[in-house]
């Protein structure tokens, strides 16, 4: 949507250049108002709705994959967001991959990388691919002090989704999406702040996780209305 204000020269004009300047003010502001209730009613929210059926897809899509392929994980068909067990990935208590895990995410990370960068429409609405540590709120020994556990497992699970972020270049994704993968890749450590509950409890199994998320870019409707007004003297 492109808005053109012109703003005219008259003799009578240039006798009033406080009142002309606040004409030329009311009527932008009328012309923002108008434009944000139009872009709200109609454009803003199909561009919303759009985004989100495109993810739906690709979730999908990635849902039937992983299933082809046997590999087992929570898939959210909404979002995109994957969840794996600590189990899949790690020894009890540490964050380097175990074989088992390294052979897992062989499997999961080229069909989840290749899906979403090969989706160009859906791919420029992502602004980060998240990968996300947790773990449960169960004690280290030998701390007693609540602040030095949270953090002890902070960097637990900030440790194991570097891990995961590091091995995932290893895997055989198709390279070509390397350098765009790259500018996006975000890793985050949780400690025990979402567990997952079971009944009102914390189910400390799947507590302990590590998730893929994709984070869309918002629609920001400023952005989208002053990159459409031109002023013209």
């Amino acid at each position: 949507m492109a808005i053109s204000v012109r703003r005219s020269k008259t003799e009578e004009d240039a006798g009033n250049i406080f009142w002309v300047t606040m004409s030329d003010l009311l009527l932008g502001l009328a012309i923002i108002f108008m434009t944000l209730f139009v872009l709200a009613m109609t454009g803003f929210t199909q561009e919303t709705i759009n985004q989100k059926k495109e993810q739906m897809q690709a979730n999908k899509e990635l849902i039937e994959k992983l299933e082809a392929a046997n590999i087992q994980a929570q898939v959210d068909p909404m979002t995109g967001d994957i969840k794996i067990s600590d189990l899949e990935l790690f020894e009890t208590g540490s964050y380097n991959l175990s074989p088992n895990g390294k052979t897992y995410l062989n499997k999961l990370i080229p069909i989840y990388i290749n899906t979403i960068f090969s989706k160009p429409e859906l791919i420029t609405q992502i602004e980060s691919i998240i990968i996300q540590g947790h773990t449960d709120s169960q004690m280290f020994s030998g701390i007693k002090n609540p602040d030095l556990q949270y953090m002890k497992n902070m960097t637990l699970s900030l440790q194991r989704a570097n891990s995961v972020a590091d091995y995932i270049f290893s895997t055989n994704f198709d390279k070509q999406y390397s350098a765009q993968l790259r500018k996006i890749l975000v890793v985050e450590g949780k400690s025990y702040s979402e567990p997952v509950l079971t009944d009102g409890k914390e189910d400390y199994n799947k507590s302990r996780r590590v998730e893929l998320r994709l984070k869309a870019k918002k629609l920001d409707i400023t952005d989208m209305l002053f990159s459409g007004i031109q002023y013209h003297d």
